[in-house]
């Protein structure tokens, strides 16, 4: 098994090795010339032109024709820089941007088009004024005696001797709930310690693929990746249930996808929001810079999750009830997880 540090170290070296051979040099500084960068870019580097073929019908090459097109011989940077996210938004992907100085393109509908399924009031209802923080998770008991989380984002450092002040505090609950709703993403590395925390041994749960050459199909074995048991700190030895919804992105994606793979956790509220590719920048001959998607993570039974993660449980928000202060998401979870006691 790959250790953490030389995944890393090895993970590193490939991202350089991508972005070194895009190539950018090929094309004039000109609304075409970007315009076939852009494409060039994307159709030589980007990680799931054959899946989204698969799943939704994307033709890259005619893409290219559609949006050539729209090129006047006038355009200006706005035009242009609308040509080329309308173009870039073809791909579905919350991980492709495009940057220059006036603007960032980007295509929200991966969220923006579902419901919602939370809402921050009424988490904060359920926080109340006494909860604590550590390493950016507020977590408190709540009076059924089940520990809850909310980690908003996975940009902060999640540091071993905190998560293991929220263990010991909590270790009174019968169950805990994880609610990672509307959490954008942020490290891979602090989802995965965070996960870490609930497994006694090193848990196989999915893989990811490098690009090996520009064509749509050229990449590297599979390489299996873990969650690493951490021996030397507390872990959590009760039923888990984690709450997702659309807004559960990138490394929060991953994060529910890997705690799928523990038998004490169950998933409940909606599908994730997905943004599963591993992303990496290039530039265009205008200075502009471009994220994209590079290398796929799979999930355990080498299924894309670049769409979403299904919970093992669906349930909505309950409007009705919400306008009562209650959360139907978490009470679905505090409900469960007592069910269990019986």
């Amino acid at each position: 098994m790959v250790s953490k540090k030389h995944y890393i170290v090895l993970l590193a070296a490939i991202m350089l090795l991508v972005v070194s051979c895009v190539p950018e040099n090929e094309f004039e500084n000109t609304p075409k010339g970007n315009l076939n960068a852009l494409w060039t870019i994307i159709d030589e580097r980007y990680c799931f032109l054959d899946y989204k073929n698969e799943k939704y019908g994307l033709d890259w090459d005619k893409v290219r024709k559609k949006y050539s097109s729209r090129l006047t011989s006038d355009v200006n940077n706005i035009g242009l820089f609308e040509i080329l996210t309308d173009m870039l938004s073809e791909l579905r992907d919350g991980h492709v941007n495009l940057y220059y100085t006036a603007d960032v393109g980007r295509y929200w509908s991966w969220k923006d088009d579902y419901p919602a399924n939370f809402d921050m009031k009424l988490v904060e209802k359920y926080l109340g004024t006494d909860y604590k923080i550590s390493s950016g998770i507020y977590y408190k008991i709540l009076d059924d005696n089940i520990g809850y989380l909310y980690v908003g984002d996975f940009s902060n450092t999640i540091g071993e001797s905190s998560l293991d002040a929220i263990i010991s505090m909590l270790s009174v609950c019968n169950g805990l709930i994880i609610d990672v709703r509307d959490n954008g993403g942020g490290s891979v590395e602090n989802a995965r310690t965070l996960a870490s925390r609930f497994t006694n041994k090193d848990l196989f749960v999915g893989y990811i693929m490098h690009k090996t050459g520009p064509g749509h199909s050229e990449f590297s074995e599979p390489e299996k990746r873990y969650i690493e048991t951490n021996k030397y700190h507390l872990r959590w030895q009760k039923p888990v249930v984690v709450l997702a919804n659309r807004g559960s992105y990138s490394a929060t994606n991953s994060f529910v996808s890997d705690m799928k793979c523990l038998p004490l956790v169950t998933v409940m509220g909606d599908v994730t929001g997905g943004g599963s590719g591993m992303p990496m920048s290039s530039a265009l001959p205008n200075g502009w810079s471009v994220r994209f998607s590079a290398s796929p993570m799979l999930d355990a039974d080498g299924n894309h999750i670049e769409f979403g993660v299904e919970p093992d449980i669906a349930v909505s928000l309950d409007k009705e009830a919400a306008c009562n202060g209650i959360d139907s998401i978490i009470e679905a979870a505090r409900n469960y997880l007592n069910s269990l006691l019986k």
